[in-house]
């Protein structure tokens, strides 16, 4: 009988370092690929992450790369679809462990794209569940900075009553705090006071994205933020 429940320890321990290298390493994996924007390697990378379908992180990190990938790696036509997908496999991820701060975030920013295809209604019913899932991810994990952008993102883009400009200044410095080298917090603050027509604070955070160094995580994206930066402040001038 010891034996047996040594064993059993044994098998519990081994098979949790195993998944816990899986999700790092394809984690780690999924970040590289997603900041340079490698189509060719997403594209295996997906292949290799559809095989989870028992393990909430690994399929939050699948939904993840989903939208991400919808995001940059395929022409418009194909996003919906994609988006479609990431949201049954965030729905699966939350599920399975409700208490995953970064499922949560997962599902509730591939819900946010999806209603961008979808009318007034069908989005406005969406938005509701974006906010629970955002809001829950904060809640669950204080540190997810994306988090923070995703929900000063949409209290600044959504249409009038249901946008506030306070709030989204609050959300997206928040994420500025927690991740200071994350170039994009910088350009959707000038993004933000450019709507709000605060043209000086606007300008500001336009020229600290242009003089900031890029983030490790987020290459391309930052890369593209400078040069739609440099676009801003000529309209601005």
């Amino acid at each position: 009988m010891k034996k047996t429940f040594i064993f059993i320890l044994l098998f519990i321990f081994i098979f949790s370092i195993a998944y816990s290298q899986s999700f790092t390493e394809l984690y780690s994996k999924f970040k590289v690929i997603n900041s340079y924007h490698k189509i060719n390697e997403m594209k295996s990378l997906l292949s290799e992450l559809e095989k989870y379908t028992d393990n909430a992180s690994l399929l939050a990190v699948y939904c993840n790369a989903l939208t991400e990938y919808a995001n940059w790696g395929v022409p418009e036509e194909k996003r919906e679809q994609i988006y479609t997908k990431a949201v049954e496999v965030g729905k699966k991820a939350v599920k399975l462990d409700e208490k995953n701060g970064y499922a949560h975030y997962a599902l509730g920013a591939a819900i946010g794209r999806l209603a961008q295809y979808k009318g007034i209604v069908s989005s406005l019913f969406m938005l509701g569940d974006f906010d629970e899932h955002i809001k829950k991810a904060i809640e669950l994990d204080p540190s997810l900075y994306t988090a923070f952008i995703a929900m000063g993102m949409r209290y600044r883009d959504v249409p009038w009553p249901l946008n506030n400009y306070k709030k989204s200044e609050q959300y997206l410095l928040k994420a500025a705090e927690i991740e200071p080298g994350y170039v994009n917090a910088y350009y959707e603050l000038g993004v933000l006071y450019k709507v709000w027509k605060k043209y000086d604070k606007s300008k500001e955070m336009f020229k600290k994205v242009i003089d900031m160094p890029l983030h490790p995580d987020w290459i391309e994206q930052g890369k593209e933020a400078k040069e739609d930066s440099k676009k801003a402040l000529e309209e601005l001038k």
